[in-house]
């Protein structure tokens, strides 16, 4: 899956039920720039923060991740994918180049 649709999807729709894994990961991932209490709800765990650090960190673990905090997921590719997002200058017609 296209890591942004991933990351746009999941910005979109809270989960109802917890998720865990590489889904998880990629839920708390995309979600870790608005805070811990954003991303616990949207990855299904409400307002458990507690829960959901745990199973998080549990999860980073299986997949080998060293994370400690929740902004560790955010990676440098997150950030110069952040950057690229200005505004587009071209000319409307190659004749116009």
């Amino acid at each position: 899956m296209n890591d942004n649709l991933a990351k746009n999807n999941y910005k979109i729709m809270a989960e109802p039920t917890p998720i865990y894994g590489t889904e998880l990961v990629d839920c708390a991932r995309a979600n870790a720039k608005q805070g811990i209490e954003t991303a616990a709800s949207l990855c299904g765990y409400g307002t458990d923060l507690n829960t959901f650090a745990r199973e998080l960190r549990k999860a980073c673990e299986e997949m080998n991740l060293q994370v400690k905090e929740l902004n560790q997921l955010i990676t440098d590719q997150d950030m110069i994918l952040e950057l690229g997002t200005g505004e587009v200058v071209a000319p409307d017609t190659a004749s116009e180049l």
